[in-house]
């Protein structure tokens, strides 16, 4: 059994809201739901009871919500929620016009800045009635190519007041990535900024924009917003600043005007790593409630929470932050680099603005823990409750770091989704224990189980992550995508009517879940299924080990093992050092996890997300293309994965 690492103390469990949730359940059906597997399964069995109960608990405000919760509810895809419902998702976030801070705003140690409640309110009536103007209607789509700086969430609000679909990148995008997302959905308006910040660093994206205008001719109205100099740019056609934008307009009493609760909000993109990125089109009043559940309920955000994620705007936690709003939370913004000026810059600003939540990823943790920062003696996080990480599965020793030396006494909620739901299957507990190396819980209203290769539900072995019944935030479709071809076949071609979401994962005999790394990416040397995840966790705790990339390559009549290690400047892989990470994993897994080729690399090629691009990996080294280059954040390393000599023998 994995050790328990940390235990909420009884006080805790009483005052969390999901502990509020669940007496309210109890008193409602006098149903007696003596610990959260109890509550996990009613709501499983009671899907339009939960939903709704959801819905009142955190104060869901629509026009009217309609008597069907769920229609065509043996469909799957094509179940529908609310259907006669209608509300708006932006009055949901500015329900408080108070001077109280509703976003503060860092750009690395250059720029900050803070709104309150009264002060966003004003700048999205403002955006609201420049749309208007310019004659944007619902359906039509608004894009951000931002930063992610406070406009972002003001046009995005806007954008849904109007009933436009919204839909966001960051700007270290090229050109291509950028017309290759935003191209396929046709924007009306684009917003852009200046520039951006990383590593103290400024950059210019004018010959970006100027690049943008030329190919992306549904624009009509290039708003610039700017960041990084004080006057907005001239030299781009028809473009606006974003003072000029908004300055006919007064800041007024916004109309809301309810749209269907299915109405589209968000249009997110798939990461493009093996061709076009598909477009995911998700729901205003899905991703509401999906969103408050998992905030609410399974992060503890409570109003008045100073709320934290490490996000750009082309992540899906981007959405699920800006939805904090909607929870009564002040969203405290980041831009640029986590580790400038130092290794120490987050917790700094976790410390001024008295975080509640932090939320990261694995990838930075793994770093930190090897910069050798501990927070627990350099900084003062006694409001800090929360810490999430996804991304990537956190090994049992980023799980050691956290408590020995962030905080000892914090809810460490590893939590695992993704774009395709914009919400997680996995989510946290803060009134649950946390085991080492486990993911908390399923989530509520998630049907989610781990089916074998004969889609057998098993429990304590390793299989397919999936998802047996409808759930909100099922994408209402891909854009272009006419009878749903490439959505039926991305997660309901392996097990017809069963979303397979493709995370290779176990559950334990505790109802937790240990996530083993995407199985598009599983390694099957001999016919044995091997979870990257494992192989990493294992490599990365020798000390010359910074990060690895294991890949399958065809060999012979079946696939060996290449495992791909960048290590710490000045350092060469050796005879010894090879024999030194094989004798690591064959002594902590077995010897089929040993891989027969181990290579150096001087980078990992990965998403702008942070995530390796495994898939790309295997591809090249497999003598396949990489369509879409421009999911990389650093593109010029996959050439070198496109003729290494060791990989000839």
């Amino acid at each position: 059994m994995s050790t328990i690492l940390w235990e909420p103390a009884a006080e805790r469990v009483a005052w969390e809201p999901i502990t509020a949730f669940q007496r309210q359940v109890e008193q409602r059906y006098g149903r007696p739901l003596p610990n959260y597997g109890a509550l996990y399964r009613w709501s499983i069995e009671n899907p339009e009871i939960f939903w709704n109960e959801v819905w009142d608990f955190c104060g869901v405000k629509a026009a009217e919500r309609g008597a069907v919760t769920l229609a065509d509810r043996d469909r799957m895809p094509g179940a529908r929620w609310f259907p006669e419902a209608r509300l708006n998702f932006a009055e949901n976030c500015l329900g408080r016009r108070d001077d109280a801070d509703a976003i503060v705003f860092r750009g690395e140690d250059r720029i900050a800045r803070r709104l309150s409640w009264a002060e966003l309110y004003a700048q999205v009536s403002r955006v609201v009635q420049a749309l208007r103007a310019a004659g944007i209607r619902p359906g039509d789509r608004v894009a951000g190519y931002l930063p992610n700086v406070p406009e972002a969430v003001i046009a995005a609000l806007g954008a849904t007041v109007v009933g436009a679909i919204w839909s966001s990148c960051s700007p270290d995008f090229g050109v291509d990535g950028v017309v290759e997302r935003f191209g396929q959905i046709a924007p009306r308006v684009l917003f852009t900024a200046d520039g951006y910040v990383y590593n103290g660093r400024v950059y210019s994206a004018l010959d970006k924009l100027a690049g943008l205008r030329s190919r992306l001719a549904s624009v009509e109205h290039l708003v610039v917003i700017p960041y990084v100099e004080p006057e907005a740019p001239g030299g781009l056609g028809a473009a606006v600043s974003w003072d000029r934008f908004l300055g006919p307009f007064v800041p007024g009493e916004i109309g809301f005007e309810p749209f269907p609760f299915n109405h589209p909000l968000y249009i997110l993109y798939s990461s493009g790593t093996t061709g076009v990125p598909k477009c995911i089109v998700h729901g205003a009043g899905s991703v509401l409630l999906q969103h408050l559940k998992e905030q609410r309920l399974h992060t503890g955000i409570v109003p008045g929470d100073r709320v934290f994620y490490f996000t750009t705007c082309g992540w899906m936690m981007w959405n699920w932050l800006v939805s904090g709003l909607a929870s009564g939370a002040t969203l405290l913004l980041y831009d640029g680099s986590p580790l400038w000026p130092g290794p120490a810059a987050l917790f700094d600003y976790a410390e001024a603005e008295r975080v509640t939540m932090f939320g990261t990823s694995a990838k930075y943790l793994d770093s930190i823990a090897k910069a050798g920062l501990s927070p627990i003696r350099t900084h003062r996080l006694e409001h800090l409750r929360t810490i999430c990480s996804t991304g990537s599965p956190l090994a049992p020793e980023g799980f050691d770091y956290v408590y020995a030396h962030i905080k000892r006494d914090v809810c460490l909620s590893s939590i695992s989704g993704g774009t395709e739901l914009i919400s997680c299957f996995v989510p946290g507990n803060p009134a649950l224990p946390v085991r080492r190396g486990e993911l908390q819980c399923r989530g509520l209203g998630m049907a989610v189980e781990v089916w074998n290769e004969e889609g057998r539900a098993v429990r304590g072995e390793k299989g397919e992550l999936v998802c047996t019944a409808p759930f909100p935030t099922q994408p209402l479709c891909f854009w272009n995508d006419p009878g749903d071809a490439k959505y039926r076949a991305a997660y309901f071609e392996r097990f017809p009517g069963v979303w397979c979401h493709g995370d290779f994962a176990e559950l334990t005999e505790h109802d937790g879940m240990i996530i083993y790394g995407r199985s598009d990416a599983t390694l099957n040397p001999g016919g044995v299924r091997i979870g990257t995840a494992e192989l990493y966790r294992q490599v990365e705790q020798l000390d010359e080990v910074v990060e690895s990339l294991a890949a399958g390559q065809n060999w012979g009549s079946d696939v060996r093992v290449v495992l791909f290690v960048r290590l710490r400047e000045g350092l060469a892989l050796d005879e010894a050092l090879k024999d030194k990470i094989r004798s690591q994993i064959r002594r902590s897994l077995t010897p089929r996890h040993v891989p027969a080729k181990i290579i150096q690399v001087p980078d990992l090629p990965r998403t702008r997300n942070g995530k390796l691009m495994e898939l790309a990996v295997r591809n090249l080294i497999n003598g396949q293309l990489v369509v879409n280059r421009e999911a990389a954040v650093n593109s010029e390393v996959l050439d070198f994965f496109t003729a290494i000599p060791e990989l000839q023998a």
